[in-house]
């Protein structure tokens, strides 16, 4: 990627060496040349869209790169992988200068694309997308037009796993830390309607999003595999007064996160490449630490591969318990083959993680006696014959992963 010189989304297109164009047919190629090694299970499209606005003054295609990996049994069940491709300098609008974008964000490309590469050996029942989106600088275009994509071809999105700057261990104070990774997710669904929102006031649910629940989930998997390594959990869209492509997916009511670098360097970040009295600038390749990228990598594929195992979480989730001691779960028994079971989730209201667990067998309910609805968050989640758990679903609309 940095080879490029530029992947500015208004740079050069033409060139067969330099600009978002080339970056983006070498991105296409390598997931053709992945798509040839596992006998033809990615399918490579190329969605966009022409738009205008702050940052694009004049009319622009902004094309994503997209790899298909089709769901065996579950197809219409999507899990997606999503870095950005462009890079840009302190002038938003310079298309020429030369923007490695080492770590923002070919890092999260580089993890696109190795997911791409390690999970296309296996077969999954859900469907597998591999999203490299451009226009991210300009005013977050490529999250939109893939978004935008997935509700035209009706793909049920379980989540969108967006890296953004993942590829750096050293903070701007100089401090390394190489064994933790932050994890955003909204809170209250971008959709949420006001009744939906009177309810949960009520209820609660306003860190139960499907997001946050993926986040969690996100979290648990990657931590029971790997030792010494933190998921730490940020319960934020995103950072303060900045953005990434997973909000777009949110703005479609689907769950989306993003993944981020534990302390970011902004000496690094959207400047130009120089030394100015003593410090360097620039988003270079010398900044990236490919160990740490490497555990980032291993999170996503852990993620996504749980998920596309599993079934598809719980649907039509309810909760009832009010004025007696015992708490009443009830869901939509789901048709999918490989679900076999529930299992029953609850945590202090104040805990960031489930803490305590019940098995529900093939029913579509469970009570849970002496447990009052009132001291805790509930949820559920499916699980199939090998094993493999759904994220867990929190009752009602503030937790649903789809509209009903």
């Amino acid at each position: 990627m940095v080879g490029f010189g530029t992947r500015h989304t208004l740079s050069d297109t033409a060139s067969p060496k330099r600009g978002i164009g080339a970056a983006r047919r070498w991105t296409q190629s390598r997931f053709e040349q992945i798509g040839r090694d596992c006998g033809g299970c990615l399918t490579v499209v190329m969605p966009s869209q022409t738009v205008t606005g702050e940052g694009v003054p004049k009319p622009a295609e902004i094309v994503d790169v997209v790899a298909i990996q089709k769901g065996s049994s579950d197809p219409e069940r999507v899990i997606v992988l999503t870095g950005h491709i462009d890079s840009r300098v302190s002038d938003l609008m310079n298309a020429t200068a030369d923007a490695p974008g080492a770590d923002d964000d070919a890092s999260g490309v580089a993890v696109v694309i190795e997911a791409a590469r390690i999970l296309s050996r296996y077969k999954f029942p859900a469907t597998i997308v591999y999203g490299v989106l451009s226009g991210e600088e300009q005013d977050l275009y490529g999250g939109k037009v893939l978004a935008d994509y997935a509700k035209a071809k009706g793909w049920r999105v379980e989540a969108d796993l967006n890296n953004d700057i993942v590829g750096a261990t050293r903070g701007q104070n100089g401090l390394v830390n190489n064994t933790r990774l932050r994890l955003f997710s909204e809170g209250t669904r971008d959709t949420e309607t006001a009744e939906d929102a009177q309810r949960r006031r009520f209820e609660g649910g306003e860190d139960d999003s499907a997001s946050r629940n993926v986040a969690r989930y996100a979290k648990a998997v990657a931590e029971s595999y790997m030792p010494n390594w933190t998921v730490a959990l940020v319960y934020r869209l995103d950072r303060f007064d900045r953005g990434g492509d997973h909000s777009a997916f949110n703005a479609l009511g689907m769950p989306a996160v993003r993944f981020t670098e534990n302390a970011e360097n902004y000496l690094h970040q959207h400047q130009d490449l120089r030394m100015e009295g003593g410090v360097e600038y620039g988003d270079t390749l010398a900044n990236i630490d490919f160990a740490y990228l490497a555990k980032v990598t291993a999170t996503n594929t852990l993620a996504a591969a749980s998920m596309a195992s599993a079934p598809p979480p719980p649907a039509n989730v309810k909760i009832n318990g009010g004025v007696t001691s015992d708490t009443q779960l009830s869901w939509t028994a789901s048709r999918n083959s490989t679900v076999v079971g529930y299992r029953v989730y609850w945590r202090d209201t104040t805990e960031p993680a489930w803490t305590h667990s019940r098995d529900a067998g093939r029913g579509e309910a469970l009570t849970l006696a002496n447990i009052a609805i009132d001291d805790f968050a509930f949820g559920v989640a499916s699980v199939s014959a090998d094993g493999f758990e759904s994220p867990v679903v929190f009752p009602g609309a503030a937790g649903a992963f789809w509209a009903h």
